[in-house]
């Protein structure tokens, strides 16, 4: 079931004062997320459909940054894991070119985190980062370090289990439990 969410809009604390806002995804969305995924250089880019699907059965679990026009620039998608209801994974996150750098991804990630917990009382934050993705090794002590939460690191896909050759082996970043973030 979706319930309505409200749109926030932040100006990103780091590097930048242009204003974004922060929105549930609509699946009309769906295409520009894979293109700003695609871009990214970083992501396993999924099917354009697996987007379209993300927007629509995962909206609640999904933020998206918007420029003053309405457009895209970045978005963070996640799910509340069955097995732990308090804990939000967050499988992607993805900024555009132009506005890597500035704060729009940890913009995103707290705003997600924030609906979430208020919503589902999320107490947890997991997501997996390889060890070359030092953008979201960053992104994640950063956000940690704000909420006042421990981080803590384990292999959770070894490379090995990759079906391709070349595959870094993904590392499970836990952050929890959240405190209050730091103003």
């Amino acid at each position: 079931m979706t319930t309505a969410r409200t749109t926030t809009t932040r100006t990103p604390t780091t590097r930048t004062t242009t204003p974004i806002r922060t929105t549930p995804p609509t699946v009309e969305d769906g295409a520009e997320l894979w293109r700003i995924a695609r871009g990214s250089g970083e992501l396993d880019l999924n099917s354009p459909y697996s987007y379209l699907l993300w927007c629509r059965d995962f909206a609640d679990t999904t933020t998206v940054a918007r420029d003053t026009s309405g457009r895209p620039v970045g978005f963070v998608t996640g799910y509340l894991r069955p097995d732990a209801p308090d804990t939000l994974f967050v499988w992607q996150i993805a900024v555009e070119g132009s506005r890597r750098g500035t704060g729009v991804a940890g913009t995103l990630l707290d705003a997600l985190s924030a609906q979430v917990a208020a919503e589902h009382g999320v107490s947890r934050v997991e997501a997996t980062v390889t060890p070359g993705n030092v953008a979201s090794d960053r992104l994640f002590r950063s956000y940690a370090r704000r909420h006042g939460a421990q981080l803590t690191q384990e292999v959770l896909f070894p490379s090995a289990a990759f079906p391709a050759a070349g595959h870094e082996s993904e590392v499970l970043y836990r952050i929890g439990p959240l405190g209050r973030p730091a103003s």
